[in-house]
């Protein structure tokens, strides 16, 4: 099975229509949370996704705040702005597939979770050590998360854990016992504008990870004819 491994999307239309382009034909879409929020576009995205195959998505933070079921009072102020914003332009439509998901779920032997398997909603594995304390929270060989916005690959072998950062456009073997996070899709902080995304081939545990431009500027113009925070719209051509 080919399977599409996306996560925070955070309301960037054009990147994520980029990264489905890229991608091209899957069995399967894992979208690990964080649909909404920043961008100019949550409706729009949440179109995109409820028409794709096989799809699984997960409830993120900014995804619980926009719904209600996260306090504001956790997020910066730009964030607070965002969400408020958000939660005026969000249709019934969107409400109800938000309302549905949950921020942890197993799919095909694979665990997934917004944030950690830990800490499903709100914690950063940032790092091996906090990665290391993760891995007793799921019994699965692999488990893919999202939240950080930065690609990265944590492996578990002989009770000691490490960290790799995938280089862009390449394939690696998941060995056994791995925590595995493909990137934002749509707000990239690791200094890479372009949109992140993996391919995972559960027959062969290879994990593809590519990164893909998009129109930024026209994302960044829709932004600003909403009268979002200025901060989110310039991080999005730094990548940070």
């Amino acid at each position: 099975m080919r399977v599409l491994i996306i996560s925070d999307i955070h309301a960037n239309a054009d990147a994520l229509n980029a990264v489905l382009q890229a991608a091209g034909s899957v069995d399967a879409v894992w979208c690990l949370g964080d649909v909404v929020g920043y961008g100019p576009d949550p409706n729009e995205c949440i179109t995109i996704l409820r028409a794709l195959p096989n799809l699984v998505c997960l409830l993120g933070n900014h995804d619980a705040a926009a719904i209600g079921q996260l306090a504001l009072q956790g997020f910066n102020g730009d964030a607070r702005t965002s969400i408020e914003w958000l939660r005026d332009c969000l249709t019934a439509e969107s409400l109800a597939f938000m309302r549905g998901l949950q921020p942890r779920r197993e799919a095909s032997g694979v665990t997934l979770a917004h944030a950690s398997p830990r800490q499903p909603i709100l914690e950063y594995l940032l790092d091996s050590y906090s990665a290391a304390e993760n891995f007793d929270f799921f019994a699965t060989d692999f488990c893919f998360v999202g939240h950080t916005h930065v690609p990265a690959l944590f492996f578990s072998e002989n009770n000691q854990v490490s960290m790799q950062v995938p280089s862009p456009n390449t394939k690696v073997t998941l060995r056994r016992r791995c925590i595995a996070n493909p990137g934002s899709v749509g707000q990239p902080r690791d200094r890479d504008p372009r949109a992140a995304f993996a391919i995972f081939e559960d027959k062969d545990q290879t994990w593809d990870y590519v990164r893909v431009p998009y129109d930024i500027a026209a994302v960044q113009e829709r932004m600003r004819s909403a009268k979002l925070p200025e901060r989110h719209i310039s991080r999005l051509a730094g990548g940070w």
